[in-house]
């Protein structure tokens, strides 16, 4: 009896030993994992990353999202009525099967041949057209920073927003800047005015109001939500910057896997996007422009200027077939950034931090799109100095266009930022690391374009056609 007791004795002492060694053993395997999750959890919480961003709009807004107002914003958006050139519409460079962002290096605007996608063709403008998505939370607009919330709150007009001249402050009586931005692209020549209708932006706003006015379909849309149309008064241009701003408060897709995480969904992110994401807040220092706090808004960016040393291509010098725009520098090669602005000598080559939510939707990345690889693009970013003298347009597969001789770097790199000055050298695997997680854990799968094409009308009000979307 006693011999059985204690081979019980001892037969349980090993199961509890056992149990406690594998017990432990678990707890040690989620140990690293429990770790990364607090290692990240805190570096968002320094940072006032919560994930949710996107859920704020209307709260900032002070009231619902008219998604009947936003329709019919779909539908001009999409409508070359507002391009008096006749074939262009805002998502002819802001397009659905990219972000709504472009689908060039260096947009093409006016005298297109009517495709938005890769085989795009027609004169060039000057850089990459920036993607609208989330530009609801954008304090300042465009890559040189000339539309801004002087408050730094695109929902904040109380100090004005800004515009180039004519419209200067003229538009600081509208509630959101996006209202107020919507009353610039139809007068820009290279992008939908085109050169042949005389007169200045007032006249242009003027003329695409005529249009619409003469379009009964239009006037049945706008007279469903504004009780003046609706009893016979025109439609106005402020209605149409307001359907404009509408839709694009329904493009808000900040519910990436970063979002998830922060809010408690631990593996919304991989062990190696967590990592990716360490390194991005920690030594790569990407968060340093890229910033999330206070009004940045979460959207990866600190909404400043910067010179980054990128690459200068422009379309071939000399071939009027190929670009709209003249170029700076004495060589036609150059891109003088906020200069052109403030005409300032010590703001040239400095450009916006481009926010990069969904970056992975771009295909070209920086101010001109001189590189069209994500990997290429984070790679350049951290070593500029060292990478931008050996740049190779072809290599960075850039359109044939923009394969000529390339803009001067070493007045670019004379003024770099001293945050890119040192290179960040990163291990094979922490290079991974960062790419996977600013590939896939800053990507709202919404914003995918399997899911935006369905925006795209097959018909527009206007009767017109609508471009054809590769």
């Amino acid at each position: 009896m006693n011999i059985r007791r204690c081979k019980m004795i001892v037969l349980l002492m090993a199961l509890i030993v056992g149990g406690a060694m594998l017990l432990t053993g678990k707890i040690s395997a989620s140990s690293g994992n429990n770790t990364l999750d607090d290692q990240l959890s805190l570096v968002l919480r320094q940072h006032g990353f919560t994930g949710t961003i996107g859920s704020t709009l209307e709260q900032r807004l002070g009231r619902r999202v008219d998604n009947q107002l936003a329709d019919l914003g779909r539908n001009l958006f999409h409508d070359t009525i507002v391009g008096l050139n006749n074939d262009n519409s805002c998502s002819g460079c802001h397009s659905a099967t990219a972000g709504f962002g472009d689908t060039q290096s260096i947009a093409i605007g006016i005298e297109n041949n009517f495709i938005v996608g890769p085989a795009r063709t027609g004169p060039r403008n000057q850089r990459r057209t920036p993607m609208v998505a989330n530009n609801a939370f954008f304090p300042r607009l465009m890559w040189n920073s000339r539309f801004a919330s002087l408050s730094f709150d695109p929902f904040d007009n109380s100090l004005g927003f800004i515009f180039p001249l004519p419209e200067g402050l003229t538009l600081s009586d509208k509630a959101h800047l996006l209202i107020a931005q919507a009353f610039i692209p139809p007068t820009e020549r290279v992008e939908a005015a085109g050169f042949v209708f005389p007169g200045d932006n007032f006249d242009i706003r003027g003329e695409v109001i005529r249009r619409i006015n003469e379009v009964p379909e239009y006037r049945r849309l706008f007279g469903r939500i504004f009780p003046e149309v609706r009893a016979g008064g025109p439609i106005t241009y402020d209605m149409f910057a307001q359907a404009i701003a509408e839709f694009e408060f329904t493009l808000i897709f900040a519910d990436a896997p970063l979002d998830r995480f922060a809010r408690g969904q631990k593996n919304a992110l991989t062990d190696d996007q967590k990592r990716g994401a360490l390194l991005f807040f920690g030594n790569a220092n990407c968060v340093a422009c890229h910033a999330v706090s206070g009004r940045s808004n979460e959207m990866f960016s600190d909404f400043r200027e910067h010179v980054i040393g990128v690459p200068q291509i422009a379309p071939e010098v000399g071939n009027p077939a190929a670009g709209n725009v003249i170029f700076d520098g004495p060589g036609q090669n150059e891109d003088f950034g906020l200069e052109q602005v403030t005409s300032n000598p010590n703001d040239r080559y400095m450009f916006r931090t481009s926010p990069i939510r969904n970056v992975a939707l771009q295909p070209a990345f920086f101010h001109n799109g001189a590189f069209t690889r994500l990997e290429d693009a984070i790679r350049f970013h951290l070593n500029p100095a060292g990478q931008a003298p050996t740049y190779n347009p072809t290599t960075a597969g850039v359109a044939p266009d923009l394969r000529g001789p390339t803009g001067p770097i070493a007045p670019v790199l004379a003024r770099l930022d001293p945050l890119l000055v040192a290179p960040i050298n990163l291990s094979n695997d922490e290079f991974r690391q960062l790419l996977d997680f600013v590939r896939d854990g800053l990507l709202d799968p919404k914003a995918k374009p399997e899911n935006l094409r369905r925006l795209i009308p097959r018909r527009v009000p206007s009767g017109r056609p609508v471009q054809l979307f590769q």
